[in-house]
C-alpha cells in the first residue's frame, strides 16, 4: 500500500511538472511581440528643477546628440506638473523629469520607458507573463502610459504615442542593469523573456565580483538581448557597496578614457575608477542632479 501511494504521488508530481511546462510554453507562444526598437526605450531620470538644465547639458556634452523641446506638462493620471525633455544620444535615450509638484506614487520608481506597438495588447501580455499592472493605462499629452512591476520588484513604464515617433538607430545599445535576489531571479527572467521575446546571451553563475564592488567574490550574471535592447540581471544577496545597484543603465562607448574626460569637463564625478572585466573596461559616473550611470568600452582580445 505504501508503495502504491508513493508511486501515485510520483506520477502526480510528474503530471504537475509536465503541465506547468506546457502552460509556460503555451504562454510564451501566445504572448505577442509588442517591442518597437531599442532607440525608443528611454531611461527615466528624475532631477530637481534647478538641476534640470545642468544635467541635460552635462549628459549631452559627454555623449553628444540632440534634445527635444523642453516643456512643462502633466504626465501622470493625477494632477502634477513637471519639466520634461528627451535627450537623444548615439548610445541611448533619456527621458528627463523635473517635478514642480510632489511626484505622485508610484512615479519615480520606474527605471525605463518601453515604447510598445499597442498599449492594450502590451498590458495583457505583461499580465500573462506574471507582471503586475500598478498603474493602468492612462492618457498623456501625446499618447498613453502604464506602469508595470516585474516579479522581483523591477518597475517599467510602457508608453504608446498617438503619432508614432521616428528616431535614428543607435550606434551602441544601452544596457538596462537590473539587480534582483536569487529568490526571484529565475521568475523575473522567465517573465521578461516571455514578454520581450528575447534570448539569453549568457548566464554566468561565477561572474567576477569586481563588477558589483566585491572583487574577492563571485555572483550570477545573466545577459539578455531583445528588441527592447540589452538587459543585464545581477543576481546578488543585496550586500552591495555604494554606488553598485544605484545605476540604471550602462552605456557602451568607443573610448572610455575620452568619454570620462568629457564627463569630468561637463561637471560629472567619477565614482568608480576604470577597471577591466568581462572583455570590457568600465567606470561609474554621477552626473549633475544625481543620475548615476555605468560607462564601458569593449576590450579587444
Amino acid at each position: 500500500m505504501r508503495l502504491i501511494r508513493t508511486l501515485a504521488a510520483t506520477v502526480l508530481t510528474i503530471l504537475l511538472i509536465v503541465g506547468s511546462v506546457h502552460v509556460a510554453v503555451a504562454q510564451q507562444k501566445a504572448t505577442p511581440n509588442v517591442a518597437v526598437g531599442p532607440q525608443y526605450d528611454s531611461t527615466h531620470v528624475y532631477v530637481t528643477p534647478d538641476n534640470f538644465d545642468r544635467f541635460v547639458a552635462s549628459f549631452l556634452a559627454t555623449f553628444g546628440g540632440t534634445t527635444s523641446k523642453q516643456v512643462v506638462a502633466t504626465v501622470t493620471p493625477t494632477p502634477s506638473s513637471t519639466l520634461s525633455q528627451l535627450i537623444l544620444t548615439p548610445v541611448g535615450t533619456i527621458s528627463v523629469f523635473g517635478y514642480k509638484t510632489p511626484v505622485p506614487f508610484p512615479f519615480g520608481v520606474e527605471r525605463t520607458g518601453f515604447l510598445v506597438s499597442d498599449m492594450d495588447v502590451a498590458v495583457r501580455a505583461a499580465r500573462m507573463t506574471g507582471a503586475d499592472v500598478l498603474v493602468t493605462p492612462f492618457d498623456d499629452p501625446i499618447g498613453k502610459d502604464a506602469i508595470i512591476q516585474w516579479p522581483g520588484g523591477v518597475y517599467t513604464q510602457l508608453y504608446w504615442h498617438t503619432t508614432a515617433p521616428s528616431y535614428k538607430p543607435l550606434e551602441t545599445i544601452p544596457e538596462n542593469r537590473v539587480y534582483v535576489s536569487s529568490d526571484r531571479a529565475d521568475t523575473f527572467i522567465r517573465s521578461f523573456l516571455s514578454f520581450s521575446k528575447g534570448d539569453i546571451v549568457s548566464d554566468d553563475d561565477r561572474a567576477p565580483g569586481i563588477e558589483i564592488g566585491r572583487p574577492r567574490d563571485t555572483y550570477r550574471r545573466v545577459r539578455i538581448s531583445s528588441n527592447f535592447g540589452k538587459l543585464t540581471v545581477f543576481v546578488t544577496d543585496g550586500q552591495l557597496p555604494y554606488p553598485y545597484g544605484r545605476e540604471l543603465t550602462g552605456y557602451e562607448v568607443t573610448s572610455l578614457p575620452d568619454t570620462l574626460a568629457k564627463a569630468k569637463s561637463a561637471g560629472a564625478t567619477i565614482l568608480v575608477a576604470p577597471y577591466q572585466t568581462d572583455q570590457r573596461q568600465a567606470s561609474f559616473v554621477q552626473f549633475p542632479g544625481g543620475y548615476i550611470a555605468e560607462i564601458h568600452s569593449a576590450v579587444k582580445k
